[in-house]
């Protein structure tokens, strides 16, 4: 059985991760609508992934007799400056998820919720990844900047990022 504490601060976080993909949807949108089809792609497949991390959160509490409690999903920006300007964004986006974690940690270790532990090592380390590969793109944007041309070239590169579900966890 879960603790009061972990259980709340769990469905935070799934509150947090949905607000993650309304994000990456509506700066797929505003990608697609200026011809930039990759960096829609991206987004969208980023998208994706924040509803993996909502199941998984979602699919925790109910394994550890918890109680889901959806709450409304503040609405994201709808516009950027630039596709550098969104990325930045994306960036500082993940880099706020990845203390929000953090956060989620430092509840389990408090609680010395051993199996809660387990899972966040799981968080800890996909925000590693994730923060990378947004700073990643920001840096190449930057170094576009006096290169546009190559705005173009950058786009084919994120169309071909794939979203591939995660492998069932045993017992599942």
């Amino acid at each position: 059985m879960i603790g009061k504490k972990m259980e709340k601060a769990i469905n935070g976080q799934i509150n947090a991760e949905l607000y993650s993909a309304y994000l990456y949807l509506s700066m797929s949108a505003w990608f697609s609508a200026r011809n930039l089809p990759g960096f829609a792609n991206w987004m969208r497949v980023q998208a994706q992934e924040e509803m993996v991390h909502v199941m998984k959160f979602y699919d925790y509490l109910l394994t550890r007799g918890g109680t889901v409690t959806l709450g409304p999903v503040d609405g994201p920006p709808v516009s950027w400056k630039s596709p550098l300007d969104a990325f930045e964004a994306v960036y500082a986006h993940e880099q706020k998820v990845t203390a929000l974690i953090h956060g989620l940690m430092d509840v389990a270790i408090a609680e010395k919720d051993h199996a809660a532990r387990i899972l966040l090592d799981w968080f800890v380390n996909e925000q590693v990844e994730e923060e990378e590969s947004a700073v990643n793109v920001v840096n190449q944007l930057k170094l576009l900047e006096k290169a546009p041309g190559g705005l173009y070239m950058l786009d084919k590169e994120l169309g071909q990022r794939v979203f591939t579900p995660p492998a069932p966890a045993s017992g599942n």
